[in-house]
């Protein structure tokens, strides 16, 4: 299955993710799709950077997103919060 979730980097407790589109088979930060997006947890208030056609795109071919990634979508107004 098709994922759509963080990619951990950055120094050890200064976090940067990058959302990426993934295998679920797959490791965390290992091997990907795409990169579809960024998140910054450190600014206030936190910085996100989507793809929004590219999230389209694999939400339509039956992507899931992950909870985190889900509420990330939905503050960014991208996925309605039905």
């Amino acid at each position: 299955m098709v994922k759509i979730r963080l990619a951990r980097h950055g120094a050890k407790k200064r976090p940067f993710y990058r959302i990426v589109v993934a295998d679920s088979e797959c490791r965390r930060d290992g091997r990907f799709i795409e990169i579809v997006g960024t998140y910054n947890p450190l600014l206030d208030p936190a910085e996100v950077s989507l793809k929004q056609e590219r999230i389209k795109y694999w939400v339509d071919q039956g992507a899931l997103p992950t909870n985190t990634v889900k509420n990330l979508l939905k503050k960014e107004g991208f996925m309605k919060s039905a």
